[in-house]
């Protein structure tokens, strides 16, 4: 099961929002049954009077720099996780902001702050597949999927 996260930013601010359910977006059509023409409608979010963007996240470095979260499952079924095969930086200026894990539908999350190791250890025992996000606050939304 691929595990996902919906999360919205806003482009002044920065504010972030997490979508705890998604649902399905409407459907406006016009026209015959035979030659209907449907337009696919999904709610927006706002802030600062302005749509915040969807964030995608990244799947592949490109950059020097290391974002992409790297995990190994321990022995007692939790996961190890670090951003970046080599440490990313924790400067005020350049840092992880948090890690999550998504397994089973449950979401766990680490807060950091500059100063920090970029790492942290979740409880996903018995899960098959986890989602792993970092959120680095000068390049964006990263994600890695760990199979067990």
């Amino acid at each position: 099961m691929n595990e996902s996260v919906v999360l919205y930013q806003c482009p002044d601010c920065g504010y972030i929002v997490e979508v705890v359910n998604p649902g399905s977006p409407d459907l406006i059509c016009s026209g015959e049954a035979f030659a209907a023409t449907c337009v696919e409608v999904a709610a927006g979010l706002e802030c600062c009077g302005k749509k915040m963007i969807k964030l995608e996240p990244n799947t592949v470095e490109a950059s020097q720099e290391k974002h992409l979260p790297v995990a190994e499952w321990l022995a007692t079924g939790q996961v190890a996780v670090k951003v970046g095969e080599a440490a990313h930086p924790m400067a005020p200026e350049h840092w992880i902001r948090w890690i999550w894990a998504v397994a089973d539908g449950q979401v766990q999350r680490v807060e950091l702050e500059p100063e920090q190791s970029p790492e942290a250890v979740f409880n996903v025992k018995g899960a098959g597949e986890v989602a792993l996000y970092a959120y680095c606050n000068l390049h964006g939304l990263w994600k890695t999927l760990l199979q067990h």
